[in-house]
């Protein structure tokens, strides 16, 4: 379903996802994109399904680093990590989601297809020009 809704458009701005079958299994879908200065652009989507009672939910980390693992600590002068709810929200101050710590939630096929949309939108928006450098928040 996450490649049906966002893998054109991703794969349209140089983002392939990675395949790791051992992370798919835990939630964690990565997106990656090589940058200049030997930084690639992550787009993880981390995804916890709740089989009991609630709906499932994802939320969309964005990452630059020097590292394989986006997670890995770097001293990169332009590493940076963000969950993409707190870039829109709390960075760019455009309040389109509840919160800067927003999950989406979602407890069936049509709910999740409108939630992927939703976020794979804000990240072509946001995520990806943040990331490349091309998109910088407001300062003050």
């Amino acid at each position: 379903m996450l490649l049906t809704v966002v893998g054109q458009a991703f794969s349209a701005a140089g983002y392939t996802l990675q395949e790791r079958p051992a992370q798919w299994a835990g939630g964690l879908f990565r997106f990656v994109k090589p940058l200049e200065d030997n930084l690639s652009a992550f787009i993880d989507f981390q995804h916890l399904h709740y089989a009991e009672g609630g709906p499932s939910r994802f939320q969309v980390i964005l990452a630059r680093s020097d590292q394989p693992n986006p997670a890995a600590y770097s001293r990169h002068p332009r590493y940076a990590r963000r969950a993409l709810s707190a870039l829109v929200v709390s960075d760019f101050g455009v309040p389109i989601l509840p919160s800067a710590d927003h999950w989406w939630t979602f407890g069936d096929v049509t709910q999740l297809g409108k939630a992927l949309g939703e976020a794979g939108s804000l990240a072509v928006a946001y995520g990806m020009p943040w990331l490349s450098g091309d998109l910088v928040p407001p300062s003050g």
